[in-house]
């Protein structure tokens, strides 16, 4: 696939939920964190709603099914259906579906996510290399998997059985900070058996073919916290994305974002959804963004003005994006960013 390399965040004249007509939205560090909603996603989300857009929530996390995850958003006050709910469950369980019979047997290494999605497909979930399955399916299983679940994946694998995964994020946040996530569990079987899973969730194709099959999406903006899932699953999948900044992703690994990870548009957080963007202009030999101008020095970015920090922010990844090209920049953007307080 070929893309025009991004030098720099786009403006919009609209509201960006006038302009698109679904959102596909993150959960973890966008809607919620640990369980709670994250300040203003609530009212945003309702706003963004009564003005006509379909909300979609889209989740690499396969533990909870979209019953259990609507409940929660509902609860939260962000009132939600299981249809309104696509996880990587989903999209491993079409995928193995598309390999294997109907009526198939499939090892499952994680939770009840991952079983109601293949019993939706007609498979049959069980517990033990025994069982005779013909595929293993690994998913996030909470903290309390055992290893003894590992061992079984392992087993089978070695027996020749393919094997997929939900998807390989290595870390989950919660309410105490970042724990392992689905693609450290899959490291393990990894090294134990040194085969390679079939992989679903985002950033990949599948993912992205079951939330626009499930949705039925023409205008998406992808809405996400992650630069290596998010938003480089809205690059392989060719439509727009809003990076907010409440969840993993700092203002030094933005600038450093090579071509894939780079957003259309940059948000503190949910209310970005509701405004237009200010567009980033060249200014002599830099770029210039509300108040700010960036430019790309010999060892550094160098920021001057002053203003609101994200158009500071803009201005800045401009600048390093520019300098970068089709790689990583390797400027330091250290000092711009203190002065942001970023």
């Amino acid at each position: 696939m070929s893309q025009t390399v991004r030098t720099r965040p786009e403006g919009s004249g609209q509201a960006l939920s006038e302009a698109y007509d679904t959102a596909l939205l993150d959960l973890d560090g966008v809607v919620y964190a640990g369980g709670d909603a994250i300040a203003h996603a609530v009212d945003s989300l309702a706003t963004a709603r009564a003005g006509g857009m379909h909300l979609a929530y889209v989740t690499n996390n396969a533990l909870r099914t979209p019953d259990a995850v609507a409940g929660h958003l509902t609860e939260l006050g962000i009132p939600t259906v299981a249809s309104d709910v696509i996880t990587s469950a989903q999209a491993v369980a079409r995928l193995i579906s598309e390999q294997v019979p109907t009526g198939a047997r499939i090892l499952v290494v994680g939770g009840e996510g991952l079983r109601v999605a293949l019993r939706e497909r007609g498979l049959e979930p069980v517990d033990s290399a025994e069982d005779e399955p013909v595929a293993v399916v690994q998913g996030y299983g909470g903290p309390d998997l055992t290893w003894s679940r590992f061992a079984e994946a392992c087993y089978a694998i070695a027996r020749g059985v393919p094997w997929f995964a939900s998807n390989t994020d290595l870390t989950i946040p919660g309410a105490r900070g970042i724990a392992p996530g689905n693609g450290a569990a899959v490291e393990v079987v990894r090294i134990a058996t040194g085969a390679e899973p079939q992989v679903a969730g985002k950033p990949l194709p599948p993912m992205h073919r079951e939330t626009i099959l499930r949705t039925g999406a023409e205008r998406p903006l992808v809405v996400g916290d992650r630069l290596d899932t998010d938003i480089e699953g809205a690059f392989n999948g060719e439509v727009d994305s809003l990076l907010v900044l409440t969840g993993v992703t700092d203002g030094a690994q933005l600038l450093a974002a090579p071509p894939q990870h780079r957003p259309t548009y940059v948000d503190a957080d949910l209310r970005g959804m509701l405004t237009g963007q200010p567009e980033v202009v060249e200014a002599g030999d830099g770029f210039r963004c509300g108040g700010w101008t960036a430019t790309a020095g010999g060892e550094e970015l160098e920021l001057t003005g002053e203003g609101e920090a994200l158009d500071g922010l803009r201005a800045l990844c401009a600048a390093a994006w520019t300098a970068a090209g089709g790689g990583t920049c390797e400027l330091d953007g250290g000092k711009a960013l203190a002065r942001l307080g970023l």
